[in-house]
């Protein structure tokens, strides 16, 4: 029975993990950088531990100190949250040599699914549909070529480990090639530690859809129906949906007995999502899988009812998933809003700095999850998410109105934030018809003071 957990991680997933441990009866351990030692997670825990200084490399990367504090504070479990450790194999592995457990896949699972090319063939061999490409890792120009020449331009190179949009290039003639694959090399082992692409058929004008699954240790996988995140800049996510307006009972059913069959194909256990890309057809093709939970789960939360850290947490711990949950249909409209310390107005430059004033939305379907608070200085040294903004509404059309009215009632001054940004999107009418791809803000004008 799991009665201590300690959070690798920080800001508003540590601080979301740390409520779901409360509420359950389970004891928390939150670890910081000196840079977050005023972070709200370490006053939240029922204990904190300094794990090493601001670089994420020497602190929440740091797999030894984060080892050592488990085992000085007698956790009995350890939760990586999302980026940082969440996804490394080898993490896992320590947990389980020290008798910890880790709440994520075992690290074959996170292996074979978190190598981006390893993962496609598991999915080919369930004969399922994937994106054409390379058949494995890039291994040089001239077969970066080859490969290119033989799927059709464009193309898409991305980081075989990892995600977030990282190590990704999208390039649309052969004397673009050398220089992106060099790049994405390049971001790939700055954000991985590990420069291996591979190479897919880029499809225009897709949509960004993905699967919420949940796996118990009894052989239960459940879908928790899609989530539509085409609403991407560079890559990044910055507003999600659930359920999505183009997916209709019968696709979701298809999508979600895939996502399924992937799951149970690599004796999943825990909460996970598998990405797929649709095309304006409704064919579908496997992205990839993340192997832990997601920054937009709350918007599944929310129209499903079910607490998703709270079940991830129980699957490991012998928890069974009820009758009920195997039932589910979405009930209303969710957005989510990405709040990132970026100026819109000068090309998303991080804002890092002190906040001086601070007002959250709240109200009937208004959820804020955030670590902020007034005279909260945020580091220059993290990911510049600094809240997300979710609201519920009947329907889709409510939940726009919502989200605009809450966007309206965010009041942070001291650093710049992309709220003028979201605005701007959804006073869009192309998005509030639903009529969009991963392209769309590409073709949106730039936002204008």
């Amino acid at each position: 029975m799991i009665n201590k957990i300690l959070i690798a991680n920080r800001g508003e997933i540590a601080l979301r993990i740390i409520r779901a441990c409360k509420e359950m009866g389970i004891k928390t351990v939150a670890v910081y950088s000196e840079a977050d030692e005023l972070s709200l997670h370490t006053r939240f825990a029922d204990e904190a531990v300094c794990i090493g200084p601001p670089l994420s490399s020497k602190s929440y990367l740091n797999i030894p100190s984060i080892i050592s504090a488990a085992e000085l504070t007698n956790s009995d479990a350890i939760h990586p949250g999302y980026g940082f450790l969440s996804e490394n194999s080898e993490f896992a592995n320590i947990c389980i040599e020290n008798n910890i457990t880790f709440i994520g896949p075992d690290s074959k699972t996170i292996d074979l699914m978190g190598d981006k090319s390893q993962a496609r063939k598991t999915v080919e061999a369930l004969g399922l549909s994937i994106i054409p490409g390379s058949k494995d890792i890039i291994q040089n120009i001239e077969e970066c070529k080859e490969v290119a020449r033989n799927i059709g331009y464009p193309v898409m190179i991305k980081a075989s480990s990892g995600g977030g949009g990282k190590g990704m290039r999208i390039v649309k003639k052969e004397d673009e090639l050398e220089s992106s694959l060099s790049s994405a090399q390049a971001e790939a082992k700055a954000s991985f530690n590990d420069n291996r692409v591979y190479l897919e058929k880029f499809i225009e004008e897709p949509r960004h859809i993905e699967i919420q699954i949940i796996s118990d240790s009894h052989g239960n996988t459940i879908s928790l129906g899609e989530r539509e995140c085409s609403i991407q800049r560079r890559n990044q996510k910055i507003i999600e949906e659930a359920p999505s307006v183009v997916v209709n009972e019968e696709l979701r059913a298809k999508m979600s007995d895939s996502a399924i069959k992937i799951a149970k194909s690599v004796n999943y256990l825990g909460v996970g999502t598998v990405e797929f890309l649709l095309d304006k057809y409704n064919n579908f093709y496997f992205m990839e899988m993340n192997t832990r939970v997601q920054v937009e789960h709350p918007v599944t939360e929310l129209i499903s009812g079910v607490d998703i850290i709270k079940t991830q947490i129980r699957c490991h711990d012998n928890f069974m998933l009820p009758n009920w949950m195997h039932k589910l249909k979405p009930r209303g409209h969710s957005i989510e809003c990405r709040i990132n310390a970026e100026d819109p107005y000068k090309d998303f430059m991080p804002s890092p700095g002190k906040i001086l004033s601070l007002h959250l939305p709240s109200g009937m379907g208004v959820r804020t999850d955030t670590h902020i608070y007034v005279d909260y200085e945020i580091p220059p040294y993290y990911d510049s998410m600094i809240c997300k903004l979710i609201v519920h509404a009947a329907n889709r059309k409510e939940a726009i109105k919502k989200m605009r009215s809450a966007l309206d009632e965010f009041v942070i001054e001291g650093v710049k934030t992309i709220i003028p940004y979201q605005k701007f999107i959804l006073d869009n009418e192309r998005f509030i018809e639903g009529n969009f791809s991963t392209n769309f803000l590409n073709e949106l004008n730039t936002i204008e003071e």
